[in-house]
């Protein structure tokens, strides 16, 4: 085991049989987490880049089973914001010293693409970079906004087991999925991808192939977040992902992809207190604090127990500081763009 950990370090390069081992052993999970963080600090260093969550609108045209934007769920209360409410809260952003702004929402078509352009453009006068987090859409679209100076994009490909994804992901193409990726790529945006921990029906096998299809389409940044069961979709009464598993899919990205970003998810902190102070030291360099004001925050419900939807953008800001600080860290002063040094 140690040997594997030892050749991740050095080499940055395991085998699918080696990465499902490491995954399956019970005993190893400190030892990913302390080697991870010493690829983190040599890669990407101490900072730790704060990107401004907008969750902009929460109604989506597609079906997934796991999420609670889904278009069936007919509890959930839907909302949209008005360009000149996103504007406005990525200018409240900087003021805050967010350098990034992520601007999310289900796979609302309402939003076309020229519309997101006009609002891109505005927040980029601000000298803001944009990340977009949108879903699928055609290459053409795609180009729109990267004209209009989006500079990140993240589509989670949720899981790389082509059977799974169409049972999670009903009336979806994983093809469609990939081209996604591959377009965004040709654009030269940066591409952040990632997957769902503890989806029912998924193997270690599968997790492995995710982090390899990471290194193979050599993502920029990566998104590891665990399943939390919401009780208006069809997985209500599954299993939570596991933590541990999460954290060590977490390091094992590290040290497979040292220059990558990697954030700690504020979804795992519905399982366990502390988690994303736990998961930047055991690799990850980003966090996500949410900037959307007001009860938005509520109504993005993408799954229960939501930690701060009763923050104000300015406490969350405060909260992170004071934890990134507790640990030793800094909040970066750039705007987080990956540094290649491989």
């Amino acid at each position: 085991m140690n040997d594997l950990i030892k050749k991740a370090q050095q080499l940055h390069s395991l085998t699918l049989e080696e990465i499902i081992y490491l995954l399956q052993q019970k005993n190893n999970e400190e030892e990913l987490a302390q080697a991870a963080d010493i690829i983190r600090q040599k890669y990407v260093g101490d900072g730790i880049h704060l990107r401004g969550l907008i969750e902009f609108s929460n109604i989506c045209r597609q079906n997934c089973l796991y999420c609670g934007l889904r278009r069936d769920n007919k509890k959930i209360e839907r909302y949209r914001l008005n360009d000149q409410m996103i504007v406005e809260m990525a200018k409240k952003a900087k003021n805050y010293g967010y350098k990034t702004v992520v601007l999310q929402s289900g796979e609302d078509v309402f939003f076309t693409a020229g519309m997101l352009a006009d609002i891109v453009k505005k927040i980029k006068e601000m000298d803001l970079a944009v990340t977009l987090s949108i879903g699928e859409r055609s290459f053409e679209e795609y180009e729109i906004l990267k004209k209009a100076g989006a500079d990140r994009f993240l589509l989670r490909i949720e899981t790389t087991d082509e059977k799974l994804y169409d049972k999670m992901d009903p009336g979806m193409s994983f093809i469609n999925r990939r081209r996604c990726l591959a377009d965004l790529k040709k654009l030269n945006y940066e591409v952040g991808t990632g997957c769902l921990v503890g989806l029912p029906g998924q193997s270690m096998e599968s997790l492995a192939n995710d982090i390899l299809f990471f290194q193979q389409i050599d993502a920029d940044m990566i998104g590891i977040g665990p399943l939390i069961p919401n009780e208006d979709t069809p997985l209500a009464k599954v299993k939570s992902g596991d933590f541990s598993l999460t954290r060590k899919m977490v390091a094992l990205i590290r040290l497979l992809l040292p220059e990558a970003n990697i954030p700690a998810t504020t979804a795992m902190e519905t399982l366990q207190p502390n988690a994303r102070t736990i998961i930047l030291c055991s690799g990850a360099n980003v966090v996500m604090p949410n900037v959307t004001e007001g009860d938005y925050r509520r109504k993005y419900a993408l799954y229960p127990g939501k930690i701060c939807v009763a923050d104000t953008p300015e406490q969350c800001r405060s909260c992170m500081g004071n934890k990134i600080s507790s640990i030793g860290r800094y909040i970066s002063t750039d705007k987080g763009f990956r540094q290649r040094n491989i």
